[in-house]
């Protein structure tokens, strides 16, 4: 991918910014999606700015203004039609031009070439800093967005604004506790009574599922540098610490190591599937008939289970995370997003319309109403979306458990400020351990060299 450059901004006066969990803290409120946008306080609009003069005068002329969205939110798709409705002047092109590596490499070829961008891209939080930092993302207090600080979690909200200047570079639209969606029929096919609370029980179930035939494992996982983190994270982890001058980097630190361990073990004795990529159609398939019997994700994953594994309406249900240790209730995040504006963007008043009705405003109960996890405050503390059954999950609360797994994200981790260019070569460094050559620690260690190696180049000081 092209190299982050326009001098990465005086090294790191701007790395104030709180590249520090792009989620909850333990004492945010937090929970999981809304049912009836009607009922929930999500309902109410917050306006932060004036209506644009260019919007205005678009209404008045009977002329459309058109903007491009780049997003692989599913919901996004029923938020248009309300956002044109209550907008005609803006007309929005909403293009899924893939998952979040592929938009990636799709901004950095439109950046490198001067043109072809969007007006609008997801960017989930840990990107977000490798983009606003060169500059390549608008700075939204333009228009007002500073004064939504206390419409959204403090984990989200710290995600998209920069500490030093107050710049905000982004609005939430999601977060993304871990938690444990697993096929019951299969668990109970495989004599797993309970869902897997500690790591011991994660194997010992892993054991179960695998006898069941050639095709069954419990998980799966080929090389997903999101997983591995969210796992580090969760096992008491911090191997990129970010100061104010310098990066230092520990991929052989306590909770790294102790991750390792666990994974190099289920790897060895065939326990999680390593050929089946995840977002494939092969992953769906397998989380559909029940052979992929879990996975560890995020909070925002219901609606892409519902919406791309429907074949397993009814078997699904919602746990906590396994932990390492018994008695623990240690969690961490996987994913959130943010839909940030190009600075390139020619439309940017009418993209911030976009962005604040679908963040802010109107459009959030519709993505929550479609399985979205909430980033603001008012709908994590909603009873009605505490409340929330889906036939989907067998009729259970699962908000409930989503909410608590929110308020167990342990505080204190990092990402690095190039972490989209960390996560890019995650994958090839981990081909030997996932192939049944080498192993994690060393694949680790490999991934620490290259990381401190392209982060001086980089302009910065990386030990």
């Amino acid at each position: 991918m092209k190299k982050v450059r326009k001098s990465l901004v005086a090294t790191l006066t701007a790395l104030a910014m709180t590249v520090v969990i792009s989620a909850c803290s333990n004492d945010s409120p937090t929970t999981e999606e809304s049912s009836d946008p009607a009922t929930s306080s999500a309902g109410e609009e917050t306006t932060a700015g004036d209506d644009t003069e260019s919007g205005t005068e678009d209404a008045e002329t009977g002329e459309q203004t058109t903007i491009t969205v780049w997003a692989w939110e599913p919901t996004l798709e029923d938020v248009v039609p309300a956002f044109e409705a209550a907008n005609p002047d803006i007309k929005v092109d909403l293009q899924n031009v893939g998952g979040a590596g592929d938009t990636y490499t799709k901004l950095d070829n439109a950046i490198a070439a001067g043109s072809g961008g969007p007006d609008i891209s997801q960017v989930e939080y840990y990107a977000v800093a490798q983009y606003a930092l060169p500059e390549y993302l608008a700075d939204l207090t333009e228009f007002g967005a500073d004064a939504l600080a206390d419409t959204f979690t403090p984990g989200t909200w710290n995600a998209v604004t920069m500490s030093n200047s107050g710049s905000v570079y982004g609005l939430p639209v999601d977060s993304g506790p871990m938690a444990l969606f697993y096929n019951k029929d299969t668990f109970d096919e495989a004599g797993v009574s309970e869902p897997p609370a500690t790591w011991d029980e994660f194997y010992e179930a892993a054991q179960k599922v695998r006898a069941l035939g050639e095709n069954y494992y419990i998980t799966s996982d080929n090389g997903d540098a999101g997983l591995a983190t969210s796992m580090m994270w969760l096992a008491g982890g911090h191997p990129f610490e970010v100061g104010s001058d310098s990066i230092a980097i520990d991929l052989g630190d306590a909770g790294v190591t102790s991750f390792a361990e666990f994974w190099q073990k289920m790897i060895d004795e065939d326990l999680i599937n390593t050929t089946v990529g995840s977002w494939s159609d092969d992953w769906f398939k397998g989380l559909g008939d029940g052979t992929l019997a879990s996975l560890m994700t995020g909070a925002w994953m219901p609606a892409n289970l519902i919406g791309s594994a429907p074949e397993a309406s009814g078997n699904f249900r919602v746990a906590a995370m396994p932990v390492p240790e018994a008695g623990s209730s240690a969690n961490s995040e996987n994913g959130g997003s943010s839909l940030a504006i190009l600075a390139s963007s020619e439309n940017r008043e009418a993209a911030y319309r976009f962005l604040e009705f679908t963040s802010a405003g109107e459009g959030a109960p519709i993505r929550i109403a479609g399985g979205n996890f909430p980033s603001r405050t008012a709908d994590l503390e909603d009873a009605d979306f505490l409340a929330y059954t889906d036939d989907y999950f067998g009729g259970q609360a699962y908000n409930e458990i989503l909410g608590q797994a929110a308020a167990d994200v342990l505080p204190g981790w990092s990402y690095l400020p190039f972490q989209v260019y960390a996560n890019s070569v995650f994958g090839d460094k981990m081909a030997g351990p996932f192939s049944g050559s080498g192993t994690l620690t060393d694949a680790y260690a490999s991934w620490q060299e290259d990381l401190v190696a392209y982060g001086n180049e980089n302009g910065f000081n990386v030990q």
